[in-house]
């Protein structure tokens, strides 16, 4: 049998749809096609001129770049000389952390774009593994060993011109159990895990997407979600590659801002079938289309609302639409659709048939929001450690507020505390094995053990399957912070960091479940607290001492912020940006402390969910506000 590589992939969709739109591009002008044989010439030139600097087997090269048509040329050319791509997300903006992928992974070559280069300049000095830099724009003044993106393909033409068959030698030596990517996610340690995923993790997973989600050939889709995200890496470039579709990439701008302003018109010249979702961006959409609505005055939003509720209603789950005596209001809602929804659909291209969520968990009452106006928004699940695909919601078979059926060819069970598997509808940890779950940690022999279990991966994840076999997944055994784009992050090592190189923390604990940023409660030292501020010649019933305590605490994160005095051990994204201070600490007596003394943080932010809802207010973000001035004013009032 043939090696299922992901560049014999690519080589049998060449064969199949040679003439096919591979990747729509807009620089400057309009979307520009790359057929499937062209990007063929570009991917080998590039991989000879990898071959030409050195590149072989084994060989790390990383990849920081804006999806674009050269960040899948890229990839082709590392993986087809049979080196191992190490995609780097654009948001890692700390350079410890840029450095620390870099170094962990060993790379000897780096792939990036122009505006990801001076962060790599940066690090470089300290990185002595690192022999090439390959710069995909036409920067001046590149550095010796920096060489640009068309001299690499000119390097790789010539090669290829005296040595024709050095590419197709280099494609025989591939083996699908041979790693093809290491990607960082951050875990439940301080430093973040290299994920190995084979070549065979990755056509096995296609192969499990395709199953739950038809994608035939005339599909486009625009990728708006980044390329070294799993879920667009798997769904967005290769399952499209499989099916001889076509992806486009977002029309980049100046900063990040302005590339995501350009989504919604770029939406528009694609006219995707479908689109990759995460929930930030759901919620985004969402906003936009309320704001249309309420645009056109009061009258069409009234109409609009009475619209949405009734198709809410006859929609139900998904699985029972429009059961019963519901069906007599099929005509009604088709007059609504025709004069509402149809419009609100034209904005998404007119073509637009579903989106599928990923990422991080998206809440019901989203689907049904955009499953009323005809673009279901169908969620999944994954990790990384899957590459990423475990189950998924499709046209054919869904319910809202799942993640749908297990794939074809994963096997999924749910066990409880004791490791035995639990029936129907009972909770516990989800376990999977299949072709596609990872070859383990890199440089983590310790990890892979604890996830990796007689060829079973443990998620971490709590959920259950119902009678009918569609799972919901309910959250994290471990508490991990889960940002709107389903980035994640362990909120452990950054407490920790606060109480212990502090004299004025005494406990914190660190939230943030989807949401627009990380938010903290903080228990303060009362006494040493209460110590500053008489140095001072204040006491916290003024509202001097009120707002001298406050910033002092503020001051206290600060410090891990840029400039301060601990930067850079932290990404910014995690450090809370609003802060509620408690007037009574986490303990065994209040349950918010276990017998070995850890939060309890499910109790935790149950007792404090008004807190959290206030955290996320226009007046929280400024920790003297009057909720936190009052907490201060009570910490003289005991002992």
């Amino acid at each position: 049998m043939a090696e299922r590589t992901l560049p014999a992939l690519f080589e049998e969709s060449v064969r199949i749809y040679p003439a096919n739109v591979l990747i729509w591009e807009k620089r400057g002008g309009p979307y520009r096609p790359t057929t499937y044989a062209e990007m063929r010439d570009l991917a080998h030139a590039f991989a000879a001129g990898l071959l030409a600097l050195g590149l072989g087997p084994g060989d790390r090269a990383a990849l920081v770049s804006e999806g674009r048509r050269d960040w899948v040329t890229a990839e082709l050319g590392i993986l087809t000389v049979g080196a191992i791509n190490v995609p780097i997300s654009i948001k890692v903006e700390e350079l410890s952390d840029l450095k620390f992928r870099l170094a962990h992974s060993g790379c000897r070559l780096a792939v990036v774009s122009g505006s990801q280069l001076e962060k790599l300049r940066r690090v470089r000095a300290d990185l002595p593994d690192l022999v090439t830099t390959v710069v995909l724009d036409d920067v001046p003044g590149l550095g010796p060993d920096e060489i640009a993106f068309d001299d690499v393909l000119k390097r790789g033409r010539d090669l290829l011109d005296r040595s024709p068959a050095s590419i197709e030698a280099s494609l025989a030596r591939l083996k699908e159990a041979d790693p093809a990517n290491i990607c960082y996610t951050s875990g439940t340690t301080a430093d973040p895990k290299g994920i190995i995923l084979t070549h065979r993790n990755y056509t096995a997973n296609i192969e499990h997407s395709r199953s739950l989600v038809d994608c035939p050939e005339h599909y486009v889709s625009l990728l708006i979600l980044p390329w070294d995200h799993s879920f667009c890496h798997t769904c967005g470039i290769y399952t499209m590659i499989k099916s001889g579709a076509a992806l486009a990439a977002v029309e980049a701008g100046r900063t990040g801002l302005e590339t995501l302003r350009n989504i919604p018109g770029n939406i528009r010249e694609i006219r995707p079938h479908f689109l990759l979702s995460v929930p930030s961006l759901a919620k985004s959409f969402r906003k936009n289309i309320e704001k249309g609505v309420r645009d056109k005055g009061p009258k069409v939003e009234a109409l609009f609302r009475k619209a949405l509720a009734l198709a809410i209603d006859y929609n139900a789950e998904g699985w029972n639409r429009g059961r019963g005596l519901k069906k007599l209001r099929k005509p009604l809602l088709a007059l609504y659709d025709r004069i509402l929804f149809r419009k609100i659909r034209d904005n998404f291209g007119g073509r637009l048939e579903f989106f599928v969520g990923g990422g991080a968990l998206l809440d019901i009452e989203m689907q049904r929001f955009f499953y009323a106006l005809g673009l279901p928004m169908f969620q999944g699940y994954g990790l990384s450690e899957a590459s990423p695909v475990i189950a998924s919601n499709s046209p054919r078979a869904h319910k809202l507020g799942s993640s749908g059926r297990v794939a074809p060819g994963v096997e999924l069970r749910v066990c409880g505390e004791d490791g035995r598997d639990l029936p129907a509808g009972q909770t516990g940890e989800i376990v999977i094995r299949g072709e596609n779950v990872m070859a383990g940690y890199w440089k983590n022999e310790k990890a892979s053990r604890e996830a990796l279990r007689d060829g079973w991966l443990y998620t971490g994840d709590l959920g259950y399957l119902d009678a009918d076999g569609f799972l919901y997944v309910l959250g994290r055994m471990k508490s991990l912070l889960i940002a709107g784009d389903g980035e994640k992050y362990s909120p452990e090592t950054i407490e920790e960091a606060l109480t212990e190189s502090s004299p004025y923390v005494d406990q914190v604990m660190l939230y943030n479940n989807q949401s627009p940023y990380t938010v903290a409660l903080l228990v303060p030292n009362r006494e040493a607290l209460l110590r500053r501020l008489r140095e001072k010649g204040l006491g916290p019933q003024t509202a001097e001492g009120q707002e001298a305590a406050l910033r002092l605490l503020q001051a206290e994160i600060d410090a891990y912020r840029e400039g301060g005095r601990y930067a850079g051990q932290f990404p910014a994204r995690w450090l809370p940006a609003a802060v509620a201070v408690l007037g009574e600490g986490f303990s065994e007596q209040n349950h918010l402390l276990n017998s070995t003394m850890k939060m309890v943080r499910g109790k935790i932010t149950e007792a404090y969910a008004a807190r959290i809802e206030h955290l996320f207010t226009p007046e929280a973000k400024d920790i003297v506000n009057v909720q936190n001035r009052r907490i201060i004013s009570r910490l003289g009032e005991a002992g």
